[in-house]
């Protein structure tokens, strides 16, 4: 059996994932929390107690720390452990970000559970999966300027959202979210944050 942990701060998606993955015979959840900081306490419980390593199945985009910062933390403990990110948003920058720490797949939450078990298994044996969609765009879009946050609060803003909103969207202060619209407007070189949202967006980058 394969032991498997899934991280997602939304609720039923989360228990949708583990019902239906529960459903493979040679897959067991044995875990499902809703945020990184309780998927690394979870997994640490198993490390101290010899426990098999299992696969982690991390949503991107979570409270408190993000889906690659959880994977880098449990790689820290178990540097063989199989890691993937499911997520809605699969910009290029997130994906190479990911690779580069170490996690081993990476799909969106569009996939179907027969190709999110199989990826499991792949990961499992050490392999690597990244949707093909995805590692088009990314080889195409290039390198991007921007950091994971200043990425997350511009995508918000493409939408016409106030601050107050893109903070509540991108669990920030609203503080902290001026800073990073302002740092990307600098970087892209324009003078609002719906501008740089299109430039952005234009160069693949949310």
């Amino acid at each position: 059996m394969i032991p498997v942990l899934l991280a997602d701060d939304e609720t039923l998606i989360r228990a949708a994932m583990a019902t239906m993955l529960d459903l493979e015979a040679d897959i067991d959840v044995v875990d499902h929390v809703g945020t990184g900081e309780e998927l690394v306490a979870a997994w640490r419980r198993r490390v101290d107690a010899g426990e098999p390593v299992a696969v982690a199945v991390i949503d991107l985009q979570m409270p408190g720390i993000d889906g690659i910062d959880t994977a880098t933390e449990l790689l820290a403990l178990t540097p063989t452990a199989g890691t993937l990110i499911v997520t809605s948003h699969g910009r290029p920058g997130y994906l190479k970000r990911a690779l580069s720490a170490g996690v081993r797949g990476f799909l969106p939450k569009t996939t179907s559970a027969a190709t999110l078990a199989e990826v499991i298994r792949t990961v499992h044996k050490g392999g690597r999966y990244v949707d093909p969609e995805l590692a088009a765009e990314a080889i195409s879009a290039g390198d991007s300027v921007l950091t994971a946050r200043e990425a997350d609060v511009l995508e918000y803003a493409a939408d016409g959202a106030s601050v107050e909103e893109i903070a509540r969207h991108a669990h920030l202060s609203p503080g902290t979210t001026r800073n990073y619209l302002s740092a990307a407007m600098a970087k892209l070189g324009v003078s609002n944050r719906y501008e740089a949202a299109l430039e952005a967006r234009r160069r693949g980058w949310i």
